[in-house]
């Protein structure tokens, strides 16, 4: 009966309920100004510098979902080496 006293109204506030964010939309702006400086910091790094208090997962979800990646190798051209192991041999015989 709070609810009611304080907005006159009874309906579930859902909206209110769960998880609250960690890293708000002033973090990620801070990721970006800090990935453009310096692009190859790990994840453990942008923590640090950001002084946030939650997982390293959570700091790549967040950049998943920014469409940013901190994997190195996207911005690398693909490695164009021929084949390192030789082909397995026929089965049955030389002729074959």
């Amino acid at each position: 009966m709070p609810q009611r006293k304080r907005t006159s109204e009874i309906a579930a506030r859902h909206g209110c309920s769960g998880r609250k964010p960690i890293i708000l939309q002033a973090h990620e702006s801070q990721m970006r100004t800090l990935l453009g400086q310096k692009p190859d910091m790990t994840l453990k790094e942008l923590r640090e510098a950001l002084e946030l208090d939650c997982s390293l997962p959570a700091i790549h979800y967040a950049l998943n979902d920014m469409g940013l990646t901190y994997k190195k190798r996207h911005s690398e051209l693909a490695n164009r080496i021929g084949r390192t192991s030789r082909r397995r041999a026929k089965r049955g015989g030389a002729d074959n």
